[in-house]
């Protein structure tokens, strides 16, 4: 007789760690939705969820592209056209040391790639606390120890300087700045880019600076927003793989198109850049006929982005009186994104009082410690995308749950 298997397949020990707040509640969801009832989703950042669109000259860009046969494989690092668009973008954002641009399936192949070619075993990057869970996932994946520096609540969600001084080993070899924040909103002050690029050049350090939201925002008007400032366009001679893509600004993040602009003293990030080519040539290469909605997205009609800060600006300004009006709950303003990440005065654990408010009130919040908090500090993230209507009946079901939870 045949032998039979009988022992499990065990997953790889490293993937232990491996976590993802804002999809790992789905199940409690699933709970709830089989029981009738409808849950209030604030939980992921998809704009195409709720009353946002895609600008139709992009879609038809990649439709136009498919039907012309532009269906097999692409060049390993993008189509000429996106990279020559992507680097007008460079310039546009200010960064005058570009060095090398690539396409990549959406930015989470970006960060992927880049802290694969980056750290070696026992060498660690320093990523913000909280900061999107993409990050200490690839980091988990790759067997890298985790090495978080403080963003400061009682400072706008500024990084602190000196947690990440402190932090710094021999064994650094980047530092993540995610600008605007995800989860906070938060946007990183000039004098601070300024101070982490000292100390990057300090410690010959590489920034990460992930740019996804820098057009959505929130301060100063719809139609002129405050300037984002990006990274390397103050630090031009450190070495810098800035993250952006068309998931966010563009309302497309199912087509998963992101890119890398490297920037720096060119003899000494060249290295690098050849170890990321590596890696994208393993890989083949990014969706292909989305690679032509590129051009058009960066150089054509901006008019959905005034629309869509519109919209934004709205919900932040009802999620943040909301915020300053319910009891126990407090609340830095978001300043660009779509997310707001108050801070709750409970007894007990913030994943025990998401769970708890998905089964009582069917609202669906992200708990802050899936994103790193300090100790002893209770959070939730919210994502404001949704309509007015929408954003006062979940926060209605949210004040209730507190109250009866935990009194006013």
């Amino acid at each position: 007789m045949p032998l039979t298997q009988v022992h499990a397949i065990g997953a790889a020990s490293r993937l232990e760690n491996v976590r993802y707040a804002i999809r790992d509640l789905a199940c409690v969801a699933d709970e709830v939705i089989k029981q009738g009832h409808k849950v209030l989703p604030l939980n992921v950042g998809d704009p195409l969820n709720f009353d946002f669109k895609t600008p139709p000259h992009i879609i038809e860009a990649a439709y136009k592209a498919m039907r012309d046969g532009k269906n097999g494989y692409a060049p390993s690092d993008g189509i000429p056209q996106a990279l020559e668009a992507i680097r007008g973008e460079a310039a546009r954002k200010g960064i005058a040391s570009v060095r090398d641009v690539f396409v990549t399936s959406g930015v989470s192949e970006t960060v992927d790639l880049c802290i694969s070619a980056l750290v070696n075993d026992g060498e660690n990057i320093l990523t913000p606390k909280p900061d999107y869970p993409l990050y200490s996932a690839v980091l988990c994946k790759l067997g890298i120890a985790l090495n978080t520096y403080d963003l400061n609540e009682d400072d706008g969600w500024q990084p602190e300087l000196a947690d990440i001084q402190r932090k710094i080993t021999p064994r650094t070899r980047a530092i993540v700045l995610i600008n605007p924040n995800n989860p906070t909103g938060s946007l990183c002050s000039r004098e601070m880019l300024e101070q982490i690029a000292e100390l990057a050049r300090r410690h010959n350090l590489v920034v990460f600076s992930d740019e996804i939201y820098d057009k959505l925002i929130l301060d100063g008007s719809p139609e002129v927003p405050t300037p984002h400032i990006a990274f390397a366009a103050v630090a031009p001679d450190v070495p810098c793989i800035t993250f952006g893509g068309m998931s966010k600004n563009y309302l497309v993040p199912g087509w998963r198109i992101g890119w890398g602009i490297a920037s720096g003293d060119a003899a000494v990030i060249k290295p690098y850049i050849d170890g990321i080519h590596r890696l994208l040539r393993a890989r083949l290469c990014a969706n292909h006929p989305e690679q032509y909605a590129i051009k058009p997205a960066l150089e054509g009609p901006q008019d959905h982005l005034v629309e869509v800060r519109r919209k934004l600006r709205s919900r932040r300004d009802l999620t943040q009186k909301w915020c300053e009006s319910t009891p126990r709950i407090s609340c830095v303003k978001p300043r660009g994104a779509f997310y707001a990440f108050p801070r709750i005065d409970i007894p007990e654990s913030d994943e025990v009082f998401v769970k708890e408010l998905i089964r009582q009130k069917h609202v669906m919040v992200v708990h802050g410690s899936g994103f790193g908090q300090k100790p002893g500090t209770q959070h939730f993230r919210i994502v404001f995308l949704p309509d007015e209507q929408t954003l006062m009946k979940a926060y209605a079901g949210i004040a209730e749950f507190i109250r009866e939870r935990y009194g006013s």
